[in-house]
């Protein structure tokens, strides 16, 4: 495994006891307005149930793309470094998204409903595999852990 892997696994097990705990996994804005949809760009705090019912946690750095209303997304989740390219669509982020490193190579859809407060309350379905998972983007609004990833 290379040092910069080795660096971002570290870095995301240092922040799964942050996303576990963050708003105690309840979102807490309603539906933001298509019409006036908070900036999400940014460092998020990660909680989710994978299709298969496996916990996760970890963080999720959204830039933005290479126009507007695109986006790029990059997850260091437990087990799984990913990416995807995602777009808005009234007020939610629509992603396909790929693992880049972990234990199997998967890909599959995310559909965010973006809230008031810029958190993401999304539907995740992984190719191949019957059912649904979800979720949960919080904002990293104290600043901690400033880095960036895939970089």
């Amino acid at each position: 495994m290379c040092k910069r892997h080795l660096f971002l696994l570290l870095v995301a097990l240092m922040m799964l006891s942050l996303a576990s705990c963050r708003n105690g996994g309840d979102i807490q804005g309603a539906p933001a307005d298509p019409g006036n949809l908070p900036d999400i760009t940014g460092l998020y705090a990660v909680n989710g149930v994978d299709a298969g019912g496996a916990d996760y946690s970890g963080t999720l750095e959204i830039e933005q793309g290479d126009s507007p209303g695109h986006y790029k997304l990059h997850w260091i989740v437990t087990g799984a470094i990913q990416e995807g390219d995602g777009a808005i669509a009234g007020n939610t982020l629509k992603a396909r998204w790929r693992n880049i490193e972990g234990i199997a190579h998967s890909q599959g859809d995310i559909t965010y409903t973006i809230t008031t407060l810029g958190e993401l309350d999304g539907v995740r379905t992984i190719d191949g595999f019957d059912g649904a998972g979800w979720e949960k983007a919080f904002p990293n609004d104290e600043g901690w852990g400033k880095f960036k990833l895939g970089h």
